[in-house]
């Protein structure tokens, strides 16, 4: 941060204790914490600065920390999987792994003593955990289905890379981007369907043709539409999407358009303004669109255009998220003749060591040793031969992790919840599954519906870009604090997204499923099971 922006910002507690040591000096004292245990820790170290590893210290479990990995495009290896496995298997009953909407895995149970083997663990199949916490960049998202989707626009799996690999210096940790007023989210899509909620992060990249015309793939089967000349492909820039406790909002046009390789200089330029200016004093406030909002965005453009040392072109007049937002669940043929893809629904994104083992086989026997995580916290397995297919769908896993699962079951997001996060002011996990499959027993449905369930107003959960979105809060109920829920509804994923609205406060718990089913039954077209029975009899 320079000097100018330093004097303007009175410091706030987060700001004094990286003024005094940088988070990522951390990773060299991680052989001395392991031999003292984490109670004899600087108190500081082990709750803030070891974020930047990407270890949490967790109130709720005391000794027992949580590990967030980077996982660029959400993809890895059946190497790596096995070996997040092997990590949680010594844990037992305490171990255990959630995905995340970002397309990350965090693994729960870790101990501070086994912080050096498990980072040599990581190194040797190329995992990192560095700058996944605390004021730095997170998991960098991309297409779930890049380089297999018949119809993507872009293949973003490089390009994700070079992103993390220039913001975290190759997964070894990288100073100039540590010291952030905030974290910071950056999306990039390749495909037609939003696959990564562009709306909902700092800085994304949404793909656009510049120039003349193309020809226009048809979507879902229609015949292509054959125009004059190739257009030039890129990126529409959008900045400033974010949620937290005090604010939501969606992302903005940045009116750029960027080619491909520009992509890296831009998120640079964009972190490096965000750096070096943004709002410190109030931490409520630190995140980029409150600088937006102080600069305006013209003031905004010129400065990462003055850091890039070149002009940005204006934003082509569209972008190409054309397509209803896909989940990936199912059997899909990818563009490679023969090969298919196969989405599983790994209810609530909670994983256990076996799980991870499985999985890993699956891959390895099935497919090419590849495994994708998606946004909606659920697991992809690629290039499986038509051949194999039969068999693949006959693993005893499948009966778990389906293919096909119910209504809402197949739409359902869950946060950490108070299990093991500290924020979370409710349960979520086991509540979200016992809520809808309780639901999907009084209930059919006609059109899918997603419910996102989130624990505190830091919104992990995403409940504002659902159709059903809950946040956990306290209520009072017969005089005393129960756990609670505010209900967001109007969310809209994929073409024209946008973000739902609170439309009621303080619902209960133990009161929540009638409403749920009201607004079902009211909004989505649900009907009562036995309504339906009597009716087919009749």
């Amino acid at each position: 941060m320079t000097d100018a922006a330093t004097s303007k910002a009175s410091l706030n507690k987060f700001e004094k204790f990286k003024a005094e040591k940088d988070g990522l000096a951390v990773k060299a004292e991680i052989e001395q914490f392991a031999s003292i245990g984490w109670e004899a820790m600087d108190e500081t170290d082990r709750d803030h600065r070891l974020k930047w590893l990407g270890v949490f210290f967790r109130p709720v479990t005391p000794g027992k920390f949580m590990m967030r990995l980077r996982m660029p495009n959400g993809i890895i290896t059946t190497h790596q999987m096995r070996v997040l496995g092997e990590v949680l298997q010594r844990y037992g009953d305490d171990g255990s792994a959630d995905i995340t909407t970002r397309q990350n895995i965090q693994l729960r149970g870790i101990r501070i003593e086994d912080l050096p083997e498990i980072f040599q663990k990581f190194a040797a199949v190329g995992l990192t955990s560095i700058q996944s916490g605390m004021d730095n960049v997170r998991n960098i998202t991309g297409d779930p289905l890049a380089g297999l989707d018949t119809e993507e626009l872009f293949d973003t799996r490089d390009l994700v890379h070079q992103v993390q690999d220039a913001i975290t210096n190759y997964g070894e940790g990288n100073p100039e981007f540590t010291n952030l007023p905030r974290k910071f989210n950056i999306a990039i899509t390749g495909g037609r369907d939003n696959s990564v909620h562009a709306e909902i992060n700092d800085l994304a990249f949404v793909p656009a043709f510049k120039g003349g015309s193309r020809e226009s793939v048809g979507a879902h089967g229609c015949a292509p539409v054959q125009e004059s000349q190739e257009k030039e492909f890129g990126f529409n820039i959008l900045v400033g999407g974010f949620f937290s406790a005090k604010r939501c909002e969606a992302a903005v046009p940045l009116d750029a358009w960027v080619a491909p390789e520009d992509v890296v200089a831009v998120c640079k330029a964009v972190l490096e303004v965000y750096r070096d200016n943004g709002l410190r004093a109030n931490r409520q406030k630190a995140r980029l669109m409150w600088l937006i909002d102080e600069w305006g965005m013209e003031k905004f453009r010129l400065a990462v255009e003055t850091r890039m040392g070149k002009s940005l072109r204006s934003a082509a007049a569209k972008d190409e998220i054309d397509w209803e937002k896909r989940d990936h669940i199912g059997v899909y043929p990818q563009k490679q003749p023969g090969l298919n893809y196969i989405g599983l629904h790994v209810p609530v994104g909670r994983l256990y060591a076996q799980d991870m083992f499985e999985v890993a086989r699956l891959a390895e026997v099935y497919g090419s040793g590849e495994i994708r995580l998606t946004v909606e916290q659920n697991i992809i397995i690629p290039n499986i031969p038509d051949s194999r297919l039969g068999t693949f769908l006959a693993e005893p896993l499948l009966q778990r992790f389906s293919i096909e699962p119910e209504t809402l079951t197949r739409g359902l997001v869950s946060c950490t919840g108070a299990q093991f996060c500290n924020f979370a002011l409710i349960e979520t996990k086991n509540r979200a599954l016992a809520t809808i499959k309780a639901l999907e027993a009084e209930l059919r449905f006609t059109q899918p519906v997603r419910i996102h369930w989130t624990g505190c107003p830091n919104s992990c959960g995403q409940p504002q870009v659902a159709d059903i979105g809950l946040m956990g809060t306290k209520v009072r109920k017969d005089g005393k604090a129960v756990e609670g829920v505010d209900i967001y509804m109007g969310g809209k994923v994929g073409k024209d997204a946008h973000l739902g609205s609170c439309i009621t406060k303080g619902i209960p718990c133990d009161d929540l499923q009638p409403v749920l089913r009201n607004l079902l039954v009211e909004h989505f077209g649900a009907r009562p099971r036995q309504e339906v029975a009597i009716g087919a009899r009749g």
